[in-house]
């Protein structure tokens, strides 16, 4: 048994890989499989850390992966004789090179790191990026992903992310606020458009806190009185379907209390003499 356990398999320089070593090597990969599922179990049961929501403990869970998973690599290469800093001094000019061509990889890479251990964003985040929208599924050491409304998985750099400027729709609170927009005839009764604006919104099942519904008044337009509806919900992904029932039914209940949606208009005042005095005028010159 000794005998087949020292057999060598290859041999390079002084380097020999023997029939132990494959074994050591597949000891290290399961014993750090086996760790790392403890510990996303751990990290999983609520009753030992109550205070942790899946998006942090999910960020938690990445980076201690990334370092067991560095740790192991280690021990691998110690493992078949290759030395860590003989490895690291002699390729150092290689990876200075290396470096400058993966620039912005290497920028993603630490934006991951930032993005994991500051947990500005987290998993089920809903964000908006470049004009989309987009709900996170998986946060990577280099790239992020997530899916927009038009259910189509969206791979983003994570620098885009800590980059550029990023609205978090549910950073602060599950609820987030809405508004509608809508104008209607000068002839229109201001309390009874408020009325049936708020009563419009309180239809709708995906409504949080109706209490804090609120129809207003915001401006007097060219041609039409403009109201603003606002309403809280915590369906933020699919806001723009929950926006369109609500317009429908506000317009349902506008035609249905005779209050009109107007169309642009212009009046256009022409002073008879005025023309008669411009016509003269060109003929004249």
């Amino acid at each position: 048994m000794k005998s087949f356990l020292e057999f060598s398999l290859i041999n390079i320089g002084d380097t020999h890989l023997k029939v132990y070593t494959i074994f050591i090597i597949i000891s290290i990969f399961f014993i750090t499989k086996l760790l790392l599922t403890i510990i996303k179990n751990a990290l999983g049961q609520k009753r030992l850390f109550s205070r942790l929501d899946e998006g942090t403990a999910y960020a938690i869970f990445k980076i201690i992966k990334y370092i067991v998973w560095l740790i192991a690599i280690g021990f691998f290469l110690e493992s078949i004789g290759v030395k860590i800093t003989l490895l690291i001094a002699g390729s150092a000019a290689l990876l200075v090179g290396v470096g400058l061509g993966l620039q912005q990889t290497f920028n993603d890479i630490i934006s991951g790191i930032i993005l994991l251990s500051e947990r500005s964003i987290k998993l089920g985040d809903i964000l908006e990026i470049d004009g989309d929208v987009i709900k996170v599924q998986v946060i990577g050491l280099r790239t992020s992903k997530g899916l927009n409304r038009d259910e189509i998985t969206v791979i983003i750099p994570n620098s885009l992310i800590t980059t550029n400027k990023v609205i978090n729709w549910s950073h602060q609170s599950k609820k987030t606020r809405f508004r509608i927009n809508i104008g209607v005839s000068y002839e229109s009764d201001i309390e009874q458009v408020i009325q049936v604006l708020e009563s419009s919104i309180h239809e709708h099942s995906a409504i949080n806190n109706k209490n804090l519904i609120e129809a207003r008044l915001v401006d007097f337009g060219s041609s039409s009185i403009n109201f603003q509806v606002l309403f809280f919900t915590e369906n933020i992904f699919e806001i723009e379907r929950i926006k369109s029932d609500i317009r429908r039914i506000i317009h349902a209940k506008l035609k249905k209390n005779n209050i009109t949606i107007p169309f642009p208009q212009m009046d256009i005042h022409i002073d008879k003499q005025d023309k008669e005095f411009k016509h003269t005028k060109i003929i004249n010159a």
